[in-house]
């Protein structure tokens, strides 16, 4: 395995194991599902998680992954969760699309 792929494979540990500790949900990791591909992270209801440990920021292609990965997985919501460099997990980012957000904002908020 490459380090780069080891550095993935780490901080998508760390998300699942941060997400699980906060949330109390069932969350796991999930393996690449190759063309029907449906996010990084299994448990969190009507949301696909795309993890990215990468030095080079590339927003626009991570978020399109994240858009046809929900799209597999028949999500409403979306997100790309980036590491941040020199930080701990629970300082990762988390970005998402303006409508998205406000979808989400709507239907928690009534």
């Amino acid at each position: 395995m490459s380090a780069a792929r080891r550095k993935g494979s780490a901080f998508a540990r760390d998300v699942c194991q941060y997400l699980r500790d906060e949330l109390g949900l069932p969350i796991e990791r999930r393996v690449d599902g190759g063309s029907r591909d449906r996010g990084d992270v299994a448990g969190l209801p009507r949301w696909v998680l795309e993890l990215k440990n990468c030095r080079q920021i590339d927003l626009s292609g991570w978020m399109d992954e994240a858009l046809k990965e929900a799209a597999n997985d028949g999500a409403p919501f979306y997100a790309v969760v980036a590491k941040r460099r020199m930080k701990g997990t629970q300082q990762a980012y988390v970005v998402l699309p303006l409508e998205i957000f406000a979808r989400w904002y709507r239907e928690t908020n009534p």
